[in-house]
């Protein structure tokens, strides 16, 4: 059985290594939860851009409001755009869902946009940083762009005014089975956007941190908990430890 496991684990290390290499970007970023700000122009940018399409039906407008330091006038004025049925204004406290219809998302992109709510914990905050810096011109896709970190994407290019139009840099390299095959080394750009790259990435940077705090709001609170934790069962094991000696120095 030892030996079946070792010929299968060896067989599968090329395609697996394979299907690493041809992810790009591959950059990795951290999250800082203290950072209000930059959560702050990320939900921004998610209103703004990510909402005509994908909800975010798990969290609401006043609780974000609350955890990120946004007054409900601001989130009225700014980061609410929709309506109800009747055509008033969504209110603070209703959920972040969208108007357009599954039905209809069908058959406009032939696929429902996902809820965003949870995204970040299922896909992780690497991988959503290097696909939405990852879009580049291919022709041979419906919508005319591809993604070097989820190739045939069907997902259009929503922030392309933002970073603008760029071309793949490909080599060949070998697949380890005695062919070829295309990697992605890099990204020309074509036509500028209204942000340079660095503006760009800290665009991406700023939603992702958004999105991360989407997925999990109490995660900060649950770290800050699990550390008082930790620190009390310290000090409370060094108190039972004086106790012990206490109650057994007769006895020793």
């Amino acid at each position: 059985m030892k030996k079946v496991f070792i010929i299968v684990v060896g067989l599968l290390m090329p395609v697996l290594s394979w299907g690493a290499e041809t992810t790009y970007p591959n950059d990795k970023i951290e999250i800082d939860w203290d950072d209000k700000a930059s959560m702050q122009r990320g939900a921004r940018t998610f209103v703004n851009y990510c909402m005509s399409c994908h909800s975010a039906k798990y969290s609401r407008y006043n609780r974000v409001g609350q955890d990120l330091e946004i007054s409900d006038s601001l989130l009225l004025d700014n980061l609410i755009f929709t309506t109800d049925k009747n055509g008033n204004k969504t209110k603070v406290g209703e959920l972040m869902t969208i108007a357009m219809t599954p039905d209809y998302a069908e058959r406009a992109f032939g696929v429902v946009p996902p809820d965003l709510s949870l995204i970040a914990r299922s896909r992780g905050v690497n991988w959503l940083y290097n696909y939405l810096r990852g879009f580049y011109v291919d022709e041979t896709r419906p919508l005319g762009m591809n993604n070097g970190v989820f190739d045939k994407v069907a997902m259009p290019h929503v922030l392309v005014d933002l970073q603008g139009y760029q071309e793949v840099k490909t080599i060949m390299q070998p697949d380890g089975q005695g062919g070829e095959h295309e990697v992605i080394v890099g990204f020309e750009l074509v036509k500028p956007g209204s942000q340079s790259k660095s503006e760009y990435d800290q665009t991406v940077h700023d939603l992702v941190a958004f999105l991360d705090y989407l997925a999990e709001p109490y995660k900060q609170t649950r770290q800050n908990v699990g550390t008082g934790v930790i620190i009390f069962l310290f000090i409370l094991l060094i108190l039972t430890y004086f106790l012990k000696k206490e109650y057994w120095k007769d006895i020793h």
